[in-house]
């Protein structure tokens, strides 16, 4: 079973990218992030026509999330993070595909920082660090995949000061991430290349992806139910380099 998670920056804008990557890749579970767009502004016809089922939670503008199954229609289990009802951003979908749950995510960015932004940021990851604690507890099988808006490490941005302030490689929310991993979760990309550079984001800006100036911010963490099963992990990075792509590429797991 190959499972990825793509922060496809505006789905319909990146449809023919998406379509081109699902033929040649064929993952049998896609999370999406950044979907802009509006639940009706989907694209389930060309979705449905290239062999996946979807569930999604679409966000005019912003946000928006996705998960897509390979000839198989996922069963939505949750549209929403618990732990915040009066939270309306679209940024959580978890469904249950082949016997596992998979959740789409996508963390608040947090800048600028110090600010309300960072300490909406921070409360996500907590109330993250809750709704996973009960997978864990429960011993289910679970992928807690999406774009986490963290750079857990040194490792995962590329030699810089010019970050330093930025809320993505912040301590504390590295220290979330951390928490995070600490219930038993499995960094699978992480784990796979303990000292290997395995960036999944370039920025539009400052030439970063000729120059390989990426950051790694799209992860898959395993239950402990799950990890035993992990094959091999990796990145697509070449995706990032097409006409018209994303900023960010695929990462993808393959579980037996």
């Amino acid at each position: 079973m190959k499972i990825a998670t793509f922060n496809i920056n505006n789905i319909n804008r990146r449809l023919p990218n998406l379509l081109r990557w699902l033929r040649a890749a064929k993952p049998d579970i896609v999370c999406l992030q950044e979907l802009k767009s509006t639940d009706a502004d989907f694209p389930l016809r060309e979705i449905d026509k290239a062999g996946y089922g979807a569930v999604w939670r679409g966000q005019k503008t912003w946000n928006g999330v996705a998960i897509l199954a390979r000839n198989k229609d996922p069963v939505l289990t949750r549209t929403e993070l618990p732990g915040d009802r009066g939270d309306q951003e679209a940024r959580y979908i978890e469904a249950a595909v082949g016997g596992i749950i998979v959740t789409s995510l996508y963390l608040p960015n947090g800048n600028p920082q110090p600010g309300p932004k960072f300490d909406y940021k921070l409360a996500w990851f907590r109330r993250l660090q809750l709704h996973a604690a009960k997978f864990v507890k429960q011993d289910i099988p679970v992928v807690l995949a999406g774009d986490y808006n963290v750079a857990p490490t040194e490792l995962d941005i590329y030699p810089t000061r010019s970050w330093d302030k930025d809320a993505l490689i912040q301590p504390k929310s590295r220290a979330a991430f951390k928490s995070l991993l600490a219930q038993g979760w499995c960094d699978a990309i992480g784990d796979t290349y303990p000292a290997k550079p395995m960036y999944t984001f370039w920025d539009y800006k400052r030439n970063r992806w000729p120059r390989d100036a990426g950051l790694r911010l799209d992860h898959l963490l395993l239950s402990p139910k799950l990890a035993p099963r992990l094959v091999k992990a990796g990145v697509d990075r070449k995706i990032r380099g097409e006409q018209g792509a994303s900023d960010h590429a695929p990462a993808w797991i393959v579980l037996r």
